[in-house]
């Protein structure tokens, strides 16, 4: 702490005015070959990710409370790769890996935005699936569509303000000495690992405000899961106990995937902060995470594989006229 304070006091000190993304400087040999690969990976994200969303939106069997959070759940998978892999592609394929300032507050803000968003939403939707399963006879009543709308506009509000204290205590502080981000775009830990000045307080204000938003969104999950488990548990028959789980399989796989990789990358303190093991849990929830979910829903639901399929064969039926 003393060592940081001694700094701001120097004459060496300065505002940085941009920052240098070295996530991938250690790889220069495979620039190339890491580029296609995320490209590629990234391209089939967006396409998955769209054709969901459009088939949701068109397809009026998919008209329901359930679906049309999983349409949420499609945009933030388009939004969240969209916000750091274009110029992860750029610095890979021209080894331009600087970006300003504001540049990095605006993907910080966004990055996060999208992050508390789908934590919210997943609880939203986890509460969905237990009036669905739970309270069967009463699901119309309870979950409206109109309550539908409130819920995912709640979702999104709390994971915009969430991101602007988030992004208003990180950049509220002062830079000096390197600008050097340890990872391929801006993100919390490695952006906060370059204050000149102490960030115990504000680290110990994120801890806080991330615990009670994640817990209560957690517990909220975990809750509608056990409830949903013992339900099936009281089922009769095999085939309803089948078809309930088949309903949930998805999204609890989606949860699991989410909060693991997320847990891994935020609940911890700055000093435990690694470059190499969050440079792969980070491309785990910001890249192969987006990528993974419409294939999770799109195999475990029959009514979205057809619908997919509905909105392929209106495609290829357009491109061959």
């Amino acid at each position: 702490m003393n060592d940081k304070m001694h700094r701001v006091n120097t004459s060496t000190v300065s505002a940085v005015s941009e920052f240098i993304l070295i996530g991938l400087s250690d790889a220069p040999g495979v620039r190339f070959f890491l580029f296609v690969l995320f490209l590629i990976i990234y391209l089939v994200t967006m396409a998955g990710n769209i054709t969901v969303f459009v088939a949701i939106s068109t397809d009026t069997h998919l008209h329901n409370p359930m679906y049309f959070f999983l349409g949420n759940l499609s945009l933030l998978d388009i939004l969240c790769p969209t916000i750091t892999v274009p110029k992860m592609l750029e610095v890979l394929l021209s080894e331009n890996n600087v970006i300003s300032f504001s540049g990095c507050i605006f993907q910080l803000f966004f990055l996060i935005d999208v992050v508390g968003t789908e934590i919210f939403l997943l609880a939203v939707m986890a509460y969905d699936r237990y009036v669905a399963i739970c309270h069967p006879l009463q699901y119309v009543n309870i979950v409206s569509m109109k309550l539908c709308a409130r819920l995912a506009i709640g979702t999104w509000i709390a994971g915009l303000f969430n991101s602007l204290l988030h992004t208003s205590l990180i950049f509220t502080l002062f830079f000096c000495d390197s600008n050097e981000v340890d990872q391929y775009y801006c993100d919390i830990p490695p952006v906060m690992a370059l204050s000149c000045l102490p960030t115990y307080s504000r680290e110990l204000v994120i801890l806080i405000v991330a615990g009670v938003l994640g817990s209560s969104a957690f517990v909220v999950t975990l809750v509608s899961y056990v409830y949903i488990l013992l339900a099936i548990l009281y089922m009769n028959s095999a085939e309803s106990r089948h078809k309930a789980f088949s309903t949930c399989s998805s999204h609890l796989t989606v949860v699991c995937l989410f909060y693991g990789t997320t847990i891994c990358t935020y609940v911890r303190p700055s000093s435990a902060y690694s470059p190499d093991h969050d440079r792969i849990v980070s491309m785990l929830y910001g890249i192969l995470t987006p990528l993974l979910n419409p294939i999770i829903y799109s195999l475990r639901n029959k009514e979205v594989k057809c619908a997919l399929g509905r909105v392929i064969s209106q495609v290829r039926t357009i491109l061959t006229k």
